[in-house]
Protein backbone atom coordinates (compact mmCIF):
# COMPACT_ATOMS: atom_id res chain seq x y z
CA UNK A 1 0.00 0.00 0.00
CA UNK A 2 1.32 3.73 -0.61
CA UNK A 3 1.47 6.18 1.44
CA UNK A 4 -0.11 9.69 0.99
CA UNK A 5 3.41 11.28 0.54
CA UNK A 6 3.81 8.74 -2.09
CA UNK A 7 0.50 9.17 -4.09
CA UNK A 8 1.22 12.54 -4.67
CA UNK A 9 4.43 12.42 -5.63
CA UNK A 10 2.61 10.52 -8.76
CA UNK A 11 2.69 12.35 -11.94
CA UNK A 12 -1.07 14.27 -12.44
CA UNK A 13 -2.32 13.59 -8.80
CA UNK A 14 -1.23 16.50 -7.70
CA UNK A 15 -3.06 19.12 -9.90
CA UNK A 16 -6.46 16.53 -10.50
CA UNK A 17 -6.45 16.89 -6.76
CA UNK A 18 -5.99 20.40 -6.78
CA UNK A 19 -8.87 21.18 -9.38
CA UNK A 20 -11.17 18.73 -7.60
CA UNK A 21 -10.95 20.16 -3.75
CA UNK A 22 -11.06 24.13 -5.83
CA UNK A 23 -14.41 22.66 -6.96
CA UNK A 24 -15.77 21.51 -3.82
CA UNK A 25 -14.93 24.72 -2.53
CA UNK A 26 -16.66 26.64 -4.87
CA UNK A 27 -19.47 24.04 -4.93
CA UNK A 28 -19.75 24.60 -0.92
CA UNK A 29 -20.23 28.28 -0.90
CA UNK A 30 -22.97 28.15 -3.71
CA UNK A 31 -24.75 25.77 -1.99
CA UNK A 32 -24.64 27.64 1.05
CA UNK A 33 -25.08 30.93 -0.81
CA UNK A 34 -27.64 30.16 -2.57
CA UNK A 35 -29.48 27.99 0.06
CA UNK A 36 -30.04 30.98 2.18
CA UNK A 37 -30.74 32.94 -0.72
CA UNK A 38 -33.79 30.83 -1.13
CA UNK A 39 -34.80 30.18 2.43
CA UNK A 40 -34.69 34.54 2.58
CA UNK A 41 -36.83 34.59 -0.10
CA UNK A 42 -39.64 32.41 0.23
CA UNK A 43 -39.38 30.74 4.25
CA UNK A 44 -39.70 27.16 2.37
CA UNK A 45 -37.54 24.25 3.79
CA UNK A 46 -38.24 22.63 0.91
CA UNK A 47 -37.19 24.99 -1.67
CA UNK A 48 -33.67 25.41 0.56
CA UNK A 49 -33.28 22.00 0.22
CA UNK A 50 -33.47 21.85 -3.34
CA UNK A 51 -31.49 24.84 -3.76
CA UNK A 52 -28.62 23.02 -1.97
CA UNK A 53 -29.48 19.28 -3.75
CA UNK A 54 -31.74 20.04 -6.59
CA UNK A 55 -28.86 20.06 -9.28
CA UNK A 56 -28.61 16.69 -8.58
CA UNK A 57 -31.74 15.31 -9.76
CA UNK A 58 -30.45 16.61 -13.73
CA UNK A 59 -27.63 14.16 -12.91
CA UNK A 60 -29.89 11.17 -13.33
CA UNK A 61 -30.62 12.52 -16.79
CA UNK A 62 -27.12 13.02 -17.20
CA UNK A 63 -26.57 9.32 -16.33
CA UNK A 64 -28.99 7.95 -19.05
CA UNK A 65 -28.10 10.41 -22.02
CA UNK A 66 -24.88 11.50 -21.62
CA UNK A 67 -22.80 9.56 -19.49
CA UNK A 68 -20.79 7.45 -22.45
CA UNK A 69 -18.78 10.58 -23.17
CA UNK A 70 -17.21 9.83 -20.00
CA UNK A 71 -14.88 7.76 -21.32
CA UNK A 72 -14.84 8.93 -25.11
CA UNK A 73 -13.49 12.36 -24.42
CA UNK A 74 -9.99 13.40 -23.87
CA UNK A 75 -9.82 13.74 -19.75
CA UNK A 76 -8.20 17.11 -20.01
CA UNK A 77 -10.03 18.77 -22.38
CA UNK A 78 -13.21 17.30 -20.67
CA UNK A 79 -12.04 18.80 -17.27
CA UNK A 80 -11.05 22.14 -18.25
CA UNK A 81 -14.80 22.63 -20.24
CA UNK A 82 -16.87 21.65 -17.36
CA UNK A 83 -15.28 23.56 -15.12
CA UNK A 84 -15.60 26.40 -17.13
CA UNK A 85 -19.06 26.07 -17.58
CA UNK A 86 -19.72 25.37 -13.95
CA UNK A 87 -18.39 28.89 -13.31
CA UNK A 88 -20.52 30.83 -16.11
CA UNK A 89 -23.33 28.53 -14.41
CA UNK A 90 -22.36 30.28 -10.94
CA UNK A 91 -22.08 33.19 -12.32
CA UNK A 92 -25.30 33.65 -13.78
CA UNK A 93 -27.08 32.18 -10.13
CA UNK A 94 -25.36 35.87 -8.60
CA UNK A 95 -27.30 38.19 -11.66
CA UNK A 96 -29.19 41.11 -9.46
CA UNK A 97 -32.99 40.08 -10.31
CA UNK A 98 -32.50 36.45 -11.27
CA UNK A 99 -35.93 34.58 -10.41
CA UNK A 100 -35.80 31.69 -8.37
CA UNK A 101 -37.33 29.80 -11.07
CA UNK A 102 -34.35 30.83 -13.40
CA UNK A 103 -32.31 29.91 -10.39
CA UNK A 104 -33.64 25.84 -10.69
CA UNK A 105 -33.05 26.17 -14.26
CA UNK A 106 -29.41 26.95 -14.14
CA UNK A 107 -29.08 24.46 -11.39
CA UNK A 108 -30.54 21.56 -13.17
CA UNK A 109 -28.12 22.20 -16.25
CA UNK A 110 -24.94 22.37 -13.89
CA UNK A 111 -25.99 18.61 -12.65
CA UNK A 112 -26.86 17.76 -15.98
CA UNK A 113 -22.98 18.16 -17.23
CA UNK A 114 -21.78 17.56 -13.53
CA UNK A 115 -22.99 13.75 -14.34
CA UNK A 116 -20.02 13.11 -17.20
CA UNK A 117 -17.72 15.41 -15.28
CA UNK A 118 -17.27 13.05 -12.42
CA UNK A 119 -16.93 10.04 -14.72
CA UNK A 120 -13.92 12.26 -16.61
CA UNK A 121 -12.71 12.77 -13.27
CA UNK A 122 -12.74 9.38 -11.74
CA UNK A 123 -11.93 7.69 -14.75
CA UNK A 124 -9.15 9.43 -15.15
CA UNK A 125 -7.50 8.95 -11.28
CA UNK A 126 -8.08 5.31 -12.15
CA UNK A 127 -5.68 5.60 -14.75
CA UNK A 128 -3.22 8.15 -12.97
CA UNK A 129 -3.74 4.92 -9.93
CA UNK A 130 -4.57 1.38 -11.40
CA UNK A 131 -4.77 -1.14 -9.27
CA UNK A 132 -5.52 -1.22 -5.26
CA UNK A 133 -4.56 2.21 -4.91
CA UNK A 134 -7.55 3.72 -6.26
CA UNK A 135 -9.05 3.84 -2.68
CA UNK A 136 -6.21 5.40 -1.19
CA UNK A 137 -5.96 7.93 -3.65
CA UNK A 138 -10.15 8.31 -3.94
CA UNK A 139 -10.27 8.46 -0.01
CA UNK A 140 -7.54 11.42 -0.16
CA UNK A 141 -10.17 13.13 -2.54
CA UNK A 142 -13.01 12.39 -0.05
CA UNK A 143 -10.57 14.15 2.90
CA UNK A 144 -10.31 17.23 0.69
CA UNK A 145 -14.03 17.08 0.63
CA UNK A 146 -14.06 17.38 4.40
CA UNK A 147 -11.68 19.70 4.65
CA UNK A 148 -12.82 22.13 1.52
CA UNK A 149 -16.39 21.84 3.01
CA UNK A 150 -15.08 23.19 6.12
CA UNK A 151 -13.47 25.80 5.34
CA UNK A 152 -15.83 26.88 2.77
CA UNK A 153 -19.12 26.37 5.00
CA UNK A 154 -17.13 28.29 8.00
CA UNK A 155 -16.12 31.27 5.76
CA UNK A 156 -19.24 31.18 3.61
CA UNK A 157 -21.00 31.84 7.14
CA UNK A 158 -19.15 34.93 7.99
CA UNK A 159 -19.36 36.71 4.86
CA UNK A 160 -22.64 35.58 4.89
CA UNK A 161 -22.61 37.89 7.58
CA UNK A 162 -21.00 40.68 6.68
CA UNK A 163 -21.73 40.65 2.33
CA UNK A 164 -24.44 39.36 0.10
CA UNK A 165 -25.31 35.96 -0.75
CA UNK A 166 -24.57 37.34 -4.30
CA UNK A 167 -21.06 37.96 -3.48
CA UNK A 168 -20.52 35.00 -2.17
CA UNK A 169 -21.74 33.19 -5.68
CA UNK A 170 -18.80 35.47 -7.41
CA UNK A 171 -16.62 34.35 -5.30
CA UNK A 172 -17.50 30.52 -6.13
CA UNK A 173 -17.28 31.44 -9.81
CA UNK A 174 -13.80 32.85 -9.42
CA UNK A 175 -12.59 29.18 -7.54
CA UNK A 176 -14.64 27.52 -10.81
CA UNK A 177 -12.28 29.22 -13.36
CA UNK A 178 -9.11 28.34 -11.15
CA UNK A 179 -10.37 24.83 -11.39
CA UNK A 180 -10.22 25.38 -15.22
CA UNK A 181 -6.97 26.42 -15.20
CA UNK A 182 -5.35 24.22 -12.36
CA UNK A 183 -7.07 21.49 -15.30
CA UNK A 184 -5.29 22.61 -18.35
CA UNK A 185 -2.07 23.42 -17.36
CA UNK A 186 -1.74 20.49 -14.67
CA UNK A 187 -2.94 17.55 -16.60
CA UNK A 188 -1.53 16.04 -20.06
CA UNK A 189 -3.34 15.20 -22.53
CA UNK A 190 -4.46 11.75 -23.15
CA UNK A 191 -6.80 9.78 -25.94
CA UNK A 192 -10.17 8.50 -24.47
CA UNK A 193 -10.04 5.59 -22.65
CA UNK A 194 -12.93 4.19 -25.56
CA UNK A 195 -13.21 4.38 -28.85
CA UNK A 196 -16.55 4.19 -30.85
CA UNK A 197 -20.00 7.43 -31.60
CA UNK A 198 -20.78 8.71 -28.19
CA UNK A 199 -24.74 8.50 -28.27
CA UNK A 200 -27.71 7.78 -26.18
CA UNK A 201 -28.22 4.45 -27.32
CA UNK A 202 -24.15 3.51 -26.21
CA UNK A 203 -24.86 5.12 -23.19
CA UNK A 204 -28.09 2.93 -21.86
CA UNK A 205 -26.66 0.06 -23.33
CA UNK A 206 -23.71 -0.06 -21.26
CA UNK A 207 -25.63 1.27 -17.87
CA UNK A 208 -27.77 -1.87 -18.62
CA UNK A 209 -24.49 -3.83 -18.68
CA UNK A 210 -23.08 -2.24 -15.95
CA UNK A 211 -26.53 -3.05 -13.53
CA UNK A 212 -26.93 -6.77 -14.55
CA UNK A 213 -24.31 -8.16 -12.71
CA UNK A 214 -25.74 -8.88 -9.13
CA UNK A 215 -22.25 -7.82 -7.47
CA UNK A 216 -22.30 -4.31 -9.19
CA UNK A 217 -26.38 -3.54 -8.05
CA UNK A 218 -26.11 -4.15 -4.70
CA UNK A 219 -22.59 -1.94 -4.47
CA UNK A 220 -24.75 0.48 -6.52
CA UNK A 221 -27.74 0.31 -4.06
CA UNK A 222 -25.67 0.49 -0.80
CA UNK A 223 -23.92 3.38 -2.21
CA UNK A 224 -26.87 5.53 -3.14
CA UNK A 225 -29.90 4.66 -0.77
CA UNK A 226 -28.48 4.80 3.01
CA UNK A 227 -26.34 7.64 1.99
CA UNK A 228 -28.90 9.43 0.09
CA UNK A 229 -31.37 9.50 2.76
CA UNK A 230 -29.22 11.10 5.50
CA UNK A 231 -27.97 13.99 3.22
CA UNK A 232 -31.38 14.51 3.40
CA UNK A 233 -31.08 15.84 7.19
CA UNK A 234 -28.28 17.70 5.67
CA UNK A 235 -30.68 19.48 3.58
CA UNK A 236 -32.77 20.78 6.57
CA UNK A 237 -29.79 22.18 8.72
CA UNK A 238 -30.75 25.92 7.58
CA UNK A 239 -34.49 24.88 8.69
CA UNK A 240 -33.15 23.10 12.16
CA UNK A 241 -30.98 26.25 13.23
CA UNK A 242 -31.16 29.13 10.60
CA UNK A 243 -29.00 31.31 12.82
CA UNK A 244 -26.13 28.17 13.20
CA UNK A 245 -26.63 26.19 10.27
CA UNK A 246 -22.54 26.50 9.02
CA UNK A 247 -22.10 24.76 13.01
CA UNK A 248 -23.94 21.92 11.63
CA UNK A 249 -22.17 21.63 8.02
CA UNK A 250 -18.80 22.27 9.46
CA UNK A 251 -19.43 19.19 12.08
CA UNK A 252 -20.84 16.79 8.86
CA UNK A 253 -17.89 17.74 6.95
CA UNK A 254 -15.55 16.75 9.87
CA UNK A 255 -17.04 13.87 10.52
CA UNK A 256 -16.63 12.81 7.32
CA UNK A 257 -12.81 13.72 7.06
CA UNK A 258 -12.25 11.54 9.80
CA UNK A 259 -14.11 8.49 8.74
CA UNK A 260 -12.35 8.66 5.59
CA UNK A 261 -8.95 9.47 6.49
CA UNK A 262 -9.54 6.26 9.21
CA UNK A 263 -10.66 3.82 6.63
CA UNK A 264 -8.31 4.94 3.76
CA UNK A 265 -5.31 4.78 5.37
CA UNK A 266 -5.49 3.43 8.82
CA UNK A 267 -7.93 0.68 8.60
CA UNK A 268 -6.20 -2.87 7.68
CA UNK A 269 -7.60 -4.32 4.17
CA UNK A 270 -8.52 -7.69 5.75
CA UNK A 271 -10.97 -6.15 7.82
CA UNK A 272 -12.69 -3.87 5.16
CA UNK A 273 -15.29 -6.26 4.40
CA UNK A 274 -16.47 -6.48 7.76
CA UNK A 275 -16.84 -2.78 8.89
CA UNK A 276 -19.03 -2.31 5.83
CA UNK A 277 -22.25 -2.96 7.70
CA UNK A 278 -21.72 -1.38 11.01
CA UNK A 279 -20.06 1.92 9.15
CA UNK A 280 -23.14 2.60 6.93
CA UNK A 281 -25.54 1.96 10.16
CA UNK A 282 -23.48 4.75 11.83
CA UNK A 283 -24.89 6.97 9.05
CA UNK A 284 -28.64 6.96 10.16
CA UNK A 285 -28.23 5.57 14.01
CA UNK A 286 -27.02 9.30 15.13
CA UNK A 287 -30.01 10.98 13.92
CA UNK A 288 -32.05 8.83 16.39
CA UNK A 289 -31.02 11.23 18.67
CA UNK A 290 -32.97 14.23 17.47
CA UNK A 291 -36.42 13.18 18.70
CA UNK A 292 -35.31 14.70 21.16
CA UNK A 293 -34.49 17.97 19.69
CA UNK A 294 -31.12 18.49 21.42
CA UNK A 295 -29.11 21.66 21.79
CA UNK A 296 -26.62 22.68 19.19
CA UNK A 297 -23.55 21.15 20.52
CA UNK A 298 -25.25 17.72 21.02
CA UNK A 299 -26.68 18.01 17.64
CA UNK A 300 -23.13 18.67 16.20
CA UNK A 301 -21.78 15.94 17.89
CA UNK A 302 -23.96 14.08 16.40
CA UNK A 303 -23.57 15.15 12.67
CA UNK A 304 -20.55 14.40 12.70
CA UNK A 305 -20.76 10.99 14.20
CA UNK A 306 -23.04 10.11 11.34
CA UNK A 307 -21.15 11.97 8.55
CA UNK A 308 -18.21 9.31 9.55
CA UNK A 309 -20.32 6.54 7.87
CA UNK A 310 -19.91 7.82 4.77
CA UNK A 311 -16.95 6.35 4.40
CA UNK A 312 -18.26 3.33 3.63
CA UNK A 313 -18.60 4.64 0.41
CA UNK A 314 -15.13 4.55 -0.19
CA UNK A 315 -15.62 0.53 -0.11
CA UNK A 316 -17.97 0.30 -2.26
CA UNK A 317 -16.38 2.00 -5.02
CA UNK A 318 -13.43 -0.27 -4.99
CA UNK A 319 -15.71 -3.07 -5.43
CA UNK A 320 -16.79 -1.35 -8.32
CA UNK A 321 -14.10 -0.56 -9.64
CA UNK A 322 -12.58 -4.29 -9.14
CA UNK A 323 -15.67 -5.54 -10.90
CA UNK A 324 -15.50 -3.42 -14.21
CA UNK A 325 -13.04 -3.76 -16.68
CA UNK A 326 -10.88 -0.62 -17.05
CA UNK A 327 -12.29 0.48 -20.65
CA UNK A 328 -15.93 1.37 -18.67
CA UNK A 329 -14.65 2.67 -15.42
CA UNK A 330 -15.34 6.25 -16.37
CA UNK A 331 -18.78 5.56 -17.25
CA UNK A 332 -19.06 3.28 -14.37
CA UNK A 333 -18.04 5.52 -11.86
CA UNK A 334 -19.85 8.36 -13.48
CA UNK A 335 -23.02 6.27 -12.97
CA UNK A 336 -21.90 5.52 -9.52
CA UNK A 337 -21.85 9.63 -8.74
CA UNK A 338 -24.74 10.25 -10.44
CA UNK A 339 -27.27 7.95 -8.32
CA UNK A 340 -25.34 8.74 -5.81
CA UNK A 341 -26.05 12.59 -5.78
CA UNK A 342 -29.59 11.76 -7.43
CA UNK A 343 -30.73 9.77 -4.15
CA UNK A 344 -28.97 13.00 -2.21
CA UNK A 345 -31.33 15.11 -4.49
CA UNK A 346 -34.54 12.32 -3.88
CA UNK A 347 -33.22 12.56 0.07
CA UNK A 348 -33.29 16.12 0.23
CA UNK A 349 -36.84 16.05 -1.08
CA UNK A 350 -37.80 13.76 0.72
CA UNK A 351 -36.86 15.34 4.24
CA UNK A 352 -37.88 18.85 3.03
CA UNK A 353 -41.74 17.55 2.61
CA UNK A 354 -41.61 15.67 6.04
CA UNK A 355 -40.42 18.79 7.71
CA UNK A 356 -43.46 20.74 6.12
CA UNK A 357 -45.69 18.09 7.82
CA UNK A 358 -44.33 17.82 11.16
CA UNK A 359 -41.47 19.23 13.14
CA UNK A 360 -37.84 19.09 11.62
CA UNK A 361 -35.91 17.63 14.49
CA UNK A 362 -38.93 14.56 13.87
CA UNK A 363 -38.27 14.61 9.93
CA UNK A 364 -34.75 14.22 10.70
CA UNK A 365 -35.11 11.10 13.16
CA UNK A 366 -37.83 9.61 10.27
CA UNK A 367 -34.62 9.89 7.36
CA UNK A 368 -32.46 8.13 9.96
CA UNK A 369 -34.64 5.54 10.69
CA UNK A 370 -34.97 5.21 6.96
CA UNK A 371 -31.43 4.61 6.38
CA UNK A 372 -30.71 2.28 8.59
CA UNK A 373 -33.94 0.14 7.32
CA UNK A 374 -32.03 0.04 3.57
CA UNK A 375 -28.99 -0.93 5.33
CA UNK A 376 -29.90 -3.88 7.33
CA UNK A 377 -32.14 -4.89 4.15
CA UNK A 378 -29.32 -4.89 1.44
CA UNK A 379 -26.67 -6.87 3.41
CA UNK A 380 -27.94 -10.18 2.60
CA UNK A 381 -27.18 -9.28 -0.89
CA UNK A 382 -24.00 -7.32 -0.32
CA UNK A 383 -22.57 -10.48 1.33
CA UNK A 384 -24.11 -12.75 -0.64
CA UNK A 385 -21.83 -11.19 -4.24
CA UNK A 386 -18.82 -10.08 -2.77
CA UNK A 387 -16.56 -12.82 -3.90
CA UNK A 388 -18.10 -11.80 -7.59
CA UNK A 389 -15.61 -11.66 -10.26
CA UNK A 390 -15.40 -9.39 -13.66
CA UNK A 391 -17.64 -10.16 -16.05
CA UNK A 392 -16.62 -9.53 -19.84
CA UNK A 393 -17.88 -6.16 -21.05
CA UNK A 394 -20.37 -6.17 -23.94
CA UNK A 395 -18.74 -6.79 -27.21
CA UNK A 396 -15.76 -8.36 -25.42
CA UNK A 397 -14.55 -11.91 -25.03
CA UNK A 398 -13.24 -13.03 -21.97
CA UNK A 399 -9.36 -13.73 -22.57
Amino acid sequence: MRTYRELFRVPEFLPLFLSSATMVASGTLRGLALATLVYTATGSPLLSALSLFGSHFAQVIGAMTLLSLADRVPPRAGMVALTTVHGLGTLALALPGMPIWGMFAVIGVLGLLGSVGNGVRWGLLGEILPGGDYLLGRSVFNMSVGVMQIGGFAIGGVLLTFTSSRRVLVLATVLCLAAALLNRFGLVGRPPRAAGRVSVGTTWRVNAWLWSAPGRRFAYLAAWVPNGLVVGNEALFVAYRPDSAAVLFVCGALGMLVGDTAMGRFVRPEWREGLLTPVQLLLGVPYLIFALSPALPLAAVAVAAASAGFSGSLLLQQRIVDLTPEEMRGQALGLHSAGMFTMQAVGASLAGLVAEWMPTAGAMVVMGLLSVAVTLSLRPGLRATRSASVDAAPGRRRS
